[in-house]
């Protein structure tokens, strides 16, 4: 039986549970709470922060294999740990282009991919000159530790950007953040696809779907997206090029833009499983989740392909700060037909925090999408 280390309890290491099962892998979690979601479905867990290496070689001695939940993690630490031996996979030369969103830019460029222009946002740089050339709007994000929205701000003038610019030259601490300025892509629709690659090379890629942000957090996933064929094909070709450069063992998440030109864009890369690919639960043949199982444990690889036509994922995000479990709102989202509800056990509600997820399979999702998720937020949200 297969020792798998995740770094990371949340939800998405939580979702790995059943698939553990499956394969007959045990999972051995680290993760700072006893509340965490993952720490229920493990045979074990570390409490810890997911930066603390210490606490990471404690879990290395205990598993065949370490993976991540979540990339906030301390690379040059874990780095003293890989080269005594321990196995990370990815490995840690996969996730080092990929942590900070300046130098993940800079990492696709460099590829060939297709990218939103950008720069680097630096203390005492002359910068002007380059807002120049993108115009306003733009795109200001953080670049460590972005996730769900938070790091991320629309600039619409010169002066919202020399505040931004003001505070990097004049508070020079070291926790002060630094900024990526991305110019601002008047996109036609916002896409998504997970590829897992295996330790022998083999590339899967699930299919292309729609994502719908709000305040620029995931609030729907369509499955499959409505893209033309060689939009499919430049999407698969991102995805062989980006694993195979990195040699990555595992799943990625990666998300895109369509243009109104009918461009494909790369927004930004996720080394893990991700909220895009929460369909495959239920609408897939293999789920991302076992996908990644499959792949860090070196095992074959299962088929990505929809069982069904279609399917729409709907986030349940928090709206009030509470220690409800919104069990009567849950019954009425089963009910649904179709409907598959997946709660994360978190014990506590605020705004904007994912609390759990409803996949519906339909015959034509192109159609039923939007009245399907009209009807889950009704459920929801208070009127």
């Amino acid at each position: 039986m297969k020792l798998v280390g995740v770094i990371g309890g949340g939800q998405l290491a939580w979702m790995m549970g059943d698939a553990a099962k499956k394969l007959g892998v045990e999972l051995v979690i680290q993760t700072p709470s006893k509340d965490d979601p993952a720490v229920s479905i493990a045979q074990e867990t570390v409490f810890a922060a997911v930066d603390d290496a210490d606490a990471t070689e404690i879990l290395a001695q205990k598993c065949d294999v370490l993976t991540f939940e979540n990339e906030f993690v301390n690379l040059d630490a874990l780095s003293l740990l890989e080269q005594k031996g321990v196995c990370f996979r990815p490995r840690l030369a996969a996730l080092a282009p990929l942590l900070d969103k300046y130098h993940q830019r800079c990492y696709l460029r460099d590829l060939g991919l297709p990218v939103p222009q950008f720069f680097a946002l630096e203390q005492q740089e002359n910068w002007q000159s380059k807002i120049a050339d993108l115009g306003f709007p733009v795109v200001l994000k953080s670049r460590r530790h972005g996730y769900d929205g938070q790091g991320t701000f629309i600039i619409h003038d010169l002066a919202s950007l020399q505040t931004f610019a003001t505070g990097l030259n004049t508070n020079q601490t070291v926790s002060q953040p630094s900024f990526l300025v991305e110019e601002f892509v008047p996109f036609e629709r916002e896409l998504a696809v997970i590829a897992a690659r295996s330790v022998n090379g083999e590339v899967v890629i699930y299919p292309v779907v729609e994502t719908q942000q709000e305040q620029q957090v995931c609030r729907r996933v369509i499955a499959p997206a409505e893209i033309t064929p060689d939009q499919g094909a430049v999407i698969e070709a991102i995805a062989h090029t980006l694993l195979n450069s990195l040699e990555v063992v595992g799943i990625f998440g990666i998300e895109l833009f369509l243009t109104a030109e009918g461009k494909v864009l790369v927004n930004e890369i996720a080394p893990r499983t991700h909220n895009s690919g929460h369909f495959s639960l239920d609408a897939c043949e293999t789920s991302q989740f076992e996908q990644h199982l499959r792949a860090v444990c070196g095992l074959p690889l299962g088929n990505p392909a929809l069982h069904c036509p279609g399917a729409v994922m709907v986030n349940l995000l928090g709206y009030e700060n509470s220690h409800s479990d919104y069990q009567r709102q849950r019954q009425q989202l089963a009910a649904i037909p179709g409907a598959y509800v997946h709660w994360y056990g978190k014990t506590e509600s605020r705004p904007g925090r994912k609390l759990g997820h409803v996949t519906v399979l339909l015959e034509q999702p192109h159609q039923e999408a939007a009245n399907i998720a009209q009807t889950i937020d009704s459920i929801w949200y208070p009127a």
